[in-house]
């Protein structure tokens, strides 16, 4: 038992350097004071503990934050560590008190670590996503409110658990994050129906990556999956029945001349003429015209990209295929850059495999039969 001469010297010492000491004398006393709760911890019971919360969290109040942050540290870890100076230092805005408690303190219950989560800044959500353990319900608060960092590393942490619908928003913030793909791809928790979504929306450099992965052993499967995201990709957009009656008779004039060339596919995009465009990719590639309709009028580049790759398309052909789609008019530079490096790390054989797929749609019409 913390002896009553004791507590009433912690007391007197507490009023002394809160009311007429210096900030010296206020760390100096609360290094004191915490050396004594540290020295006996482990048998202190629950009335002396609050004894020193109250002690040491008014004097946490008064410190500077190097001060603060040094307490913190030697604290975080403590197993019956005082709860409400836990959760004092835990709200601290300095990373560097917080930081420490908010990582490795088993005193804050999963209600502390939310409150944190949702009020508190991105450097506040990135310690808590390192614990050691992590429930459902602080990591949704993680998903919904973190920055790119924070998703890396709650999605790399083993320990932290998510819900359905936490690792479906994880899928979704996913987008045109290639490191996160692989990392929400190689966790273990990963319902398969949220597999096959990441596989669907993700680039085909991490597609083929996420498969490997999935499956190595297994081809047959692999090619079963490709083939799903293959017909994904090529249905992404419904058909609209547009009348192509006059662009195929442009394109036919084009190839009877052996004029129809990736110069002339330049040409119609510059000229923004789809239609076109439409026709001429699918008698110059050989998928069905539904199939070239949907890669040209889709909200994602990629199936361009498959389509362009496979038929051989230098860059400055593809890029202008990318643009001269109706979403192309809004990308910006920065996603044209992925959009090129996406290009470039496709593999022949990666996109030659999947335009075999759209090739031999059996609901498809193609162009010689309309």
């Amino acid at each position: 038992m913390l002896a009553a001469t004791a507590r009433d010297t912690l007391i007197l010492d507490l009023e002394d350097a809160i009311v007429r000491g210096s900030d010296d004398k206020r760390t100096e006393a609360l290094r004191r004071i915490a050396d004594l709760f540290f020295a006996g911890a482990e048998a202190y019971d629950e009335q002396q503990i609050a004894l020193f919360d109250d002690v040491i969290g008014r004097l946490a109040g008064a410190i500077e934050d190097a001060a603060r942050a040094e307490l913190a540290v030697r604290i975080a870890p403590v197993e019956n560590a005082p709860p409400r100076l836990i959760r004092q230092l835990a709200n601290d805005e300095s990373i560097e008190v917080a930081g420490p408690v908010l990582s490795q303190s088993p005193r804050l219950t999963d209600d502390d670590l939310i409150d944190v989560a949702r009020t508190k800044s991105q450097a506040h959500l990135l310690a808590i996503s390192e614990r050691d353990a992590i429930s459902p319900p602080v990591t949704d608060v993680l998903v919904a409110r973190g920055d790119r960092g924070v998703m890396h590393s709650v999605t790399a942490n083993t320990a932290a658990r998510f819900s359905n619908a936490g690792l479906a928003s994880l899928v979704e913030r996913s987008d045109e994050d290639e490191a996160l793909q692989m990392a929400i791809g190689r966790r273990r928790d990963l319902p398969p129906q949220l597999f096959r979504t990441l596989i669907a929306t993700a680039t085909q450099a991490v597609q083929k990556r996420l498969l490997a992965v999935a499956n190595p052993r297994d081809a047959r499967e692999v090619q079963r999956v490709l083939a799903t995201v293959a017909d994904r990709i090529g249905a992404a957009v419904a058909p609209q029945r547009r009348d192509y009656t006059a662009a195929r008779h442009t394109v036919e004039e084009l190839r009877a001349r052996n004029a129809l060339s990736e110069a002339r596919l330049q040409a119609f995009a510059s000229k923004a003429m789809v239609d076109e465009l439409v026709v001429a990719l699918a008698v110059m590639t050989g998928v069905p015209l539904d199939v070239a309709e949907r890669v040209m009028l889709g909200t994602r580049p990629d199936p361009v990209l498959i389509l362009g790759k496979a038929a051989g398309f230098a860059w400055p052909t593809v890029r202008a295929l990318v643009l001269a789609r109706p979403a192309g008019s809004t990308m910006v530079p920065a996603a044209l850059e992925r959009a090129l490096a996406h290009f470039e790390s496709l593999s022949l054989q990666t996109a030659q495999r999947v335009v075999r797929f759209w090739q031999v749609r059996r609901d498809s019409v193609t162009v010689a039969a309309e």
